[in-house]
């Protein structure tokens, strides 16, 4: 049994066994937008109604846009939730791992009523994180808490990079949304350095140290 339902997707296990120990409003957190190159990194704590769960929760990268679109709308009006971001400079000077925990924190800080457990995406909790939590690895295929986070963090930050693609076209980042790929990589080398690139980031890096280094 247990292995028919993890095949099947996440599930609400981990936020009832929370429940059976007291803690009755459990928000399942999840971040998008560490490895693009420029850009927020995005973050979204979401507390579920048992009664009114969307069905097919899943994790972000399953679902086709569409998908995700049409549950990020049920997300938003059955839930309690909240998607923050922490900004390029913020990257940049803490790194893109503490700058993705001040995303969570602000998102969990955002809630409308204040969570009493936290189930976190991924290895490490946040440090500045006061509430009682633990961390589930690949929690948005486990925890439909987190993976209605991951849906909401993901289309949230997918929409800003479109918004950016506008005001800094030919870098394909409503295609995209900021990551590596061959044809941002080109463009970055032909186009240069924008104002929401990541100057930490290796290959923004280099690129600013050879047109220092040509400039010099």
């Amino acid at each position: 049994m247990t292995h028919a339902s993890a095949a099947s997707g996440p599930d609400y296990a981990h936020e009832l066994a929370l429940v059976a120990r007291g803690f009755v409003r459990v928000a399942g957190v999840d971040e998008v937008g560490r490895g693009p190159l420029c850009g927020p990194v995005t973050a979204a704590a979401v507390v579920l109604d048992p009664d009114r769960i969307p069905e097919g929760l899943n994790d972000s990268k399953a679902l086709s846009h569409k998908r995700r679109a049409g549950l990020e709308q049920l997300i938003r009006d059955s839930a309690d939730w909240c998607v923050a971001h922490a900004s390029v400079e913020e990257i940049d000077e803490l790194n893109i791992l503490q700058a993705s925990h001040l995303a969570m924190c602000r998102a969990i800080a955002g809630l409308r009523r204040p969570a009493d457990f936290v189930l976190v995406d991924g290895n490490r909790l946040p440090r500045d994180l006061t509430l009682p939590a633990e961390t589930l690895v690949k929690g948005d295929a486990r925890s439909v808490s987190i993976a209605a986070a991951s849906i909401l963090a993901k289309e949230e930050r997918d929409r800003l990079m479109v918004d950016l693609a506008q005001q800094y076209p030919g870098y394909g980042w409503e295609k995209n949304a900021g990551y590596p790929t061959k044809d941002h990589l080109e463009a970055l080398r032909n186009l240069g350095v924008t104002p929401v690139h990541r100057r930490s980031f290796r290959p923004v890096h280099n690129i600013l140290c050879q047109a220092n280094s040509v400039s010099g």
